[in-house]
């Protein structure tokens, strides 16, 4: 068994989405190119040809990995009584420095740092998960340790 794809539901919609969009869209697109450029003759040596095979290639290895996400979309609930940090909530942190910041964790697939959207497997969601509010976190990183407290869970 694959490990969990943790998503929320925003997230298992975006999935599907883009999954329709690849096989309804993209790949058969790429297809019709290949079948045009075929039909033109000499496509045995034809350098479009040839990349058109390699994004064929592409699209359907991100097709697998779509629907093995999908396989596997354990969907996450946020809605914590315990006040315990968990996969779908927003954490408040300080830092040392006394700077606010606010991450949500969130599976791999919906993981966009820019955006406050933290992987449940990054280094920083690793050390907040399981912890509740007033509690110290420290985060190993390459340039030394960073120490976070929690002061909010959403």
């Amino acid at each position: 068994m694959d490990k969990p794809s943790y998503v929320t539901e925003k997230g298992l919609a975006d999935l599907k989405e883009k999954l329709t969009h690849l096989t309804e869209v993209k790949r058969p697109e790429v297809i019709e190119q290949m079948q045009n450029v075929k039909a033109d003759g000499e496509w045995m040596d034809n350098t479009e040809f040839q990349l058109f095979e390699d994004e064929l290639a592409l699209i359907d290895g991100r097709i697998r990995e779509l629907q093995l996400m999908l396989d596997n979309a354990q969907l996450i609930e946020p809605g914590n009584e315990a006040n315990i940090v968990e996969i779908g909530e927003t954490v408040v942190v300080r830092t040392e420095e006394g700077e606010i910041e606010r991450y949500t964790i969130v599976g791999v697939a919906e993981a966009d740092p820019s955006a406050g959207f933290i992987s449940n497997e990054s280094p920083l969601a690793q050390a907040l998960l399981n912890h509740k509010i007033g509690e110290d976190v420290v985060v190993k990183a390459p340039a030394g340790d960073l120490r976070f407290r929690i002061v909010a869970i959403t």
